[in-house]
């Protein structure tokens, strides 16, 4: 596959992908090079990855917890120290092997650590190959509200490598399934219409649609990389898919993972777009049917509402104290900056729940 060249930097796959990363290491007299991994690519993905690297300097692993949860201050806290003891400096690399938790939370700290070093993210689950590696945001969570703390601040380069995706459980590949469906309706109906029905997909068809969808995000963020304007079209099911993410993080006995969320999301999106924006009915039951075909319905009780609705203060879209949505008017051709009044914020809850 072709690499796609980005705003500062290329995402580059497959076999061409450790021949960059080692011509990198051959050219740019990094001190250190320390690789970030997570308790599940420790044990699945590194042992693929370390033979490939050809290179004399000096490599540490550091290693921290799975899961959401610890995408925080404190987990940012240990892999600093532990880049400071083990003699990182401002020449250092640190390579992100890990999903979109690895890859947020490594480009910050490599982005924060001695006021910025280089890093390069090597995403290993769908989610983080078609979106979260991917534009330069990185980020923790405050609490349990998303990506509070963050920057933006590329990657020195993406490499993807479809083959990682052979570790993952059934529900990890869903997960990053949500964001491939958002790409199609924010910006191709001919990729939608592919997504819509997966029945026939074998590998050949997965890399051509891992591939088209990094092509989408990459068209967007190179016309506008701070999220002055179209970027946030990819925040479409995400106003209320995070809110929803993150009530669900302050419930110990649940988990829905981001892409679950984001898919019940982009059903609410549709359904405010049809009362807000002509989005068509027969466009609406389309892609709910599609959606909950994949995703099921998560159980969303009606007294979950107000709390789930209260966070919505803290979107990072908000501006001057106004909650504000991406809809669709057709699919392919998003809204930004929607302001939605509260009563079809709840009445988008039963929508989702019954339809």
């Amino acid at each position: 596959m072709k690499a796609i060249p980005s705003v500062n930097n290329t995402v580059y796959f497959v076999e061409e992908a450790y021949q960059k990363l080692n011509d990198c290491l051959a050219t740019n007299c990094f001190s250190k090079v320390f690789i970030l991994v997570d308790t599940q690519t420790q044990i699945n993905c590194l042992p693929q990855f370390l033979p490939l690297l050809q290179t004399n300097i000096t490599i540490e692993v550091i290693e921290i917890d799975s899961g959401e949860q610890n995408k925080n201050l404190q987990t940012c806290k240990g892999v600093w120290e532990a880049l400071a003891d083990l003699g990182a400096d401002r020449k250092s690399l640190l390579i992100n092997l890990g999903g979109g938790v690895v890859t947020d939370l490594g480009g910050f700290v490599a982005s924060t650590y001695q006021r910025g070093i280089a890093y390069i993210n090597i995403p290993t689950s769908l989610l983080a190959m078609v979106d979260a590696s991917i534009g330069g945001k990185t980020g923790i969570d405050l609490g349990n509200l998303k990506n509070q703390i963050g920057v933006i601040n590329d990657a020195k380069m993406v490499l993807i490598d479809p083959k990682f995706l052979a570790t993952l459980p059934a529900n990890q590949m869903r997960s990053g399934l949500a964001e491939m469906l958002k790409h199609g309706l924010i910006a191709d109906k001919n990729y939608w219409k592919k997504m819509t029905d997966l029945s026939q997909l074998n590998l050949t068809h997965l890399n051509e649609l891992i591939y088209r969808s990094i092509e989408i995000k990459n068209e967007i963020i190179s016309d506008d990389l701070f999220e002055d304007g179209i970027r946030k079209t990819l925040n479409f099911g995400h106003t209320l898919g995070h809110a929803i993410e993150a009530h669900y993080l302050n419930q110990s006995n649940e988990n829905v993972l981001h892409g679950e969320a984001v898919a019940a999301g982009m059903i609410m999106a549709a359904f405010l777009s049809h009362k807000l924006t002509q989005f068509p009915k027969e466009d609406l039951e389309e892609l709910s049917k599609v959606i909950k075909k994949y995703f099921g319905t998560l159980s969303i009780k009606e007294e979950d509402v107000p709390e789930i609705l209260d966070l919505l203060k803290h979107d990072k879209k908000n501006s001057h104290g106004k909650v504000l949505f991406v809809l669709l008017s057709q699919i392919a051709q998003p809204q930004i900056d929607c302001k939605i009044p509260k009563n079809l914020l709840k009445e988008a809850f039963t929508f989702y729940r019954q339809v």
